[in-house]
């Protein structure tokens, strides 16, 4: 339904949110590198995720309406 994927879509720009905030703050303020990495690789996978849920979101169109 729509709502479905307005929260879908809140959540892809939420997960977007949390990855731009993990990649400042890996390379930034973390100076150990496995924990760098670590941060980095969690980012970048909720990005990619983030990005195939959009990818979904735009490809499926719009709802019928009633």
């Amino acid at each position: 339904s729509a709502l479905d994927k307005m929260w879908l879509s809140f959540g892809a720009m939420g997960f977007m949110f949390i990855s731009m905030g993990l990649i400042v703050l890996s390379r930034n303020k973390i100076n150990n590198g496995l924990l760098r990495f670590v941060v980095a690789l969690i980012a970048w996978v909720l990005f990619i995720v983030s990005f195939f849920i959009m990818i979904y979101l735009v490809f499926n169109g719009p709802t019928r309406s009633a």
